[in-house]
């Protein structure tokens, strides 16, 4: 999914540059809202853990490479506008420090990864949050699709990119062809890394879930009094 440097045209590489741009800008104020005692070291957790996965590229036919993205993660742990900010300095240190994606690709790549696929992965899973039964065994299932979706959508964004200022000698049709499946297939992957490692924190800390807080407020407190504690042992003795 990282764009290489030359692979999109100059104005094309300006546009998307400007909205990474804007979207990092909003994202930053943004974060404001969600950035507290809790999210603020899960940032820096998840931008880590983020940078391991797509340190694992898997070869897409023609020219390209596909990986596990990470924004629906990002966005159900410490918040959308966070998992913006995670995931632009992922990119950032990724295309410096380690020439994984073109520098000046790299206004392409935050927009792709960075706002496309957290944005779409947290719509996801906020539209399903509405649907499904409020309780915190769906928190993990909704984030795991909203991790489906994203990567495919992020991937044929990049095929709408390349169709208006591609540069490399590559077949329009093939690439998008080859670009949703494979990335359908690792959508897949990043459904079930995303489902493991939402379902693993909510069994141990769900109040470090961003996605969750919601579920959690609107949970209703039971209170038990001694007279039902009594009826209980009066049940199991019976």
């Amino acid at each position: 999914m990282h764009v290489p440097d030359g692979f999109l045209d100059a104005p094309t590489s300006v546009a998307t540059a400007g909205f990474a741009a804007l979207g990092v800008g909003l994202a930053l104020r943004g974060a404001r809202r969600e950035l507290d005692e809790r999210t603020a070291p899960m940032a820096g957790l998840v931008a880590a853990f983020i940078f391991a996965m797509q340190m694992l590229n898997f070869p897409v036919p023609p020219s390209t490479s596909g990986h596990l993205l990470g924004g629906a993660l990002a966005a159900v742990l410490v918040g959308p506008w966070t998992g913006v900010l995670c995931l632009s300095v992922v990119l950032l240190v990724q295309s410096l420090m380690f020439a994984d994606g073109g520098v000046t690709a790299l206004g392409t790549n935050i927009t792709l990864m960075g706002v496309i696929g957290v944005g779409v992965g947290w719509l996801v899973f906020r539209g399903l949050q509405r649907l499904l039964p409020s309780t915190p065994a769906m928190v993990a299932p909704a984030a795991a699709l909203g991790g489906l979706l994203s990567v495919p959508v992020a991937a044929v964004a990049f095929t709408g990119l390349y169709a208006v200022g591609g540069e490399a000698a590559v077949d329009l049709s093939t690439l998008l062809a080859a670009m949703a499946a494979w990335h359908t297939l690792i959508g897949i992957g990043e459904a079930a890394i995303t489902a493991l490692t939402v379902a693993s924190i909510m069994t141990v800390r769900p109040d470090l879930v961003y996605g969750a807080r919601a579920v959690l407020e609107s949970r209703e407190l039971e209170i038990r009094t001694p007279a039902d504690a009594d009826a209980d042992t009066d049940g199991s003795v019976a």
